[in-house]
């Protein structure tokens, strides 16, 4: 949630946060509303709370026959003090729904708009042109012996597939190299639960306007997590972080699970677009006055890994409409996708600031060892979609495919045949 002390000193930029967003800038005015008539009943319960304080001390002082009147007037202000206990906390409850209805602040900086008013940075690459026509990801991954969609229908239901012989080796290959990578930049490698509590995913911002994409446990009420991004951001939740020797930075290997509701009709071919997939997330927690230069670093090891299966990608700077409601400023890497004439979107790095860690309680001691809140981001650095970039860009005339020279000692050939 946004930082209500940012909030009140500067409410203009919070609503330019919230046109750029595409959201209602009304809701920092009921924010506004809500912190003031927290901040009145807080106060009002304090007093109250004095009073009836002072009031016992009278009465311990007072005569025999002064003593029934104090009493009586000391029980009435207990009843009073305890109505307004009743209403400071309703306030805090409505002062909570407003804090977390706003997304986190716009970085200043990040283009405007919806989907398409991305700005591209860079564009590193060129995509290949064949002298035949090329095959798509899914064509050459079951001529490949690689993808099978059908069964993975048959077993679970459409949007699942199996990944088979050097498929499955292909997909471990570009993990384990994640893996070496992160480990190489000092991350801790990480192999989290996928299951979490309601309060961590809320804390991530993945309960908002995310809800729909998570799969959710009723009987147990835990939460199947579409990203290692979640039990890791809880991982150091309610806890005081030492950050004197820099950020803290974790890498988690693991399943993920997304609904992909209202994605109907939409790369419902191959496996672009599924249910399950697996991934390496980078996640990082640090000091906010060095979350911005930490996130360029996210950028470069996600572009490491790129440049290493070898395929034209752009990057590109997401618009504030298309941002997570946690994210502050996000990154793409999109790789070249020859059968669709277009660049597809691999990682994605987003600076989250404050937003996660102050709902998650996640803090830090300056160097006047007073507590803060923490910031924290992550980033893909690695994951299942990525072998359809593979695939397509590395195509061969006779239907083979090319593995790139970094993954040939996973998947053991440097060219996969029919």
């Amino acid at each position: 949630m946004i930082d209500l002390r940012f909030l009140r000193e500067n409410p203009e930029a919070v609503r330019a946060s919230q046109r750029t967003r595409g959201e209602d800038p009304a809701l920092v005015d009921a924010l506004l509303e809500a912190d003031a008539a927290r901040r009145a009943a807080v106060a009002t319960a304090d007093n109250l709370r004095a009073e009836h304080k002072a009031m016992g001390k009278v009465i311990g002082k007072a005569s025999k026959e002064e003593r029934p009147a104090l009493l009586a007037a000391a029980t009435d202000m207990s009843a009073k003090v305890k109505e307004a206990e009743v209403a400071q906390n309703a306030a805090d409850a409505d002062l909570d729904a407003a804090q977390r209805a706003i997304s986190n602040v716009v970085q200043e900086g990040a283009p405007a708009g919806g989907e398409d008013d991305y700005v591209v940075l860079e564009t590193i690459g060129t995509p290949p042109v064949f002298d035949f026509e090329p095959k798509d990801h899914l064509e050459l991954g079951e001529s490949l012996h690689m993808i099978d969609m059908e069964r993975g229908a048959k077993v679970s239901g459409s949007r699942f597939y199996f990944m088979t012989g050097y498929g499955a080796l292909l997909q471990m290959g570009l993990l384990q190299l994640a893996a070496q990578k992160a480990v190489a930049n000092g991350f801790t490698m990480m192999i989290p639960p996928v299951l979490v509590r309601p309060e961590i995913m809320a804390g991530t911002g993945f309960l908002g306007q995310h809800s729909a994409e998570v799969y959710h446990l009723e009987e147990d009420d835990l939460y199947l997590v579409g990203t290692s991004e979640v039990p890791l951001a809880g991982y150091h939740s309610e806890e005081i972080l030492d950050l004197s020797t820099g950020p803290k930075r974790y890498a988690g290997w693991s399943s993920c699970f997304r609904r992909e509701a209202g994605s109907y009709g939409k790369d419902t071919r191959g496996i672009i677009r599924v249910h399950q997939f697996d991934k390496v997330e980078m996640f990082v927690y640090t000091t906010p006055d060095q979350a911005e230069a930490e996130h360029q670093r996210l950028l470069a090891w996600e572009r490491e890994m790129l440049d290493a299966i070898e395929v034209p990608y752009r990057v590109i700077d997401v618009a504030g409409g298309d941002l997570g409601s946690s994210a502050a400023r996000k990154f793409d890497c999109e790789a070249w996708v020859p059968t669709q004439q277009t660049y597809r979107e691999l990682t994605s790095t987003s600076n989250c600031t404050t937003f996660q860690a102050r709902r998650l309680s996640v803090r830090y001691r300056d160097e006047n060892g007073k507590a803060q809140v923490a910031a924290t981001l992550n980033g893909t650095l690695a994951t299942t979609r990525w072998i359809v970039a593979i695939l397509e860009n590395h195509q061969q005339a006779d239907g083979s495919v090319r593995v790139p020279e970094a993954l040939v000692p996973f998947v053991g050939t440097d060219i996969l045949k029919p």
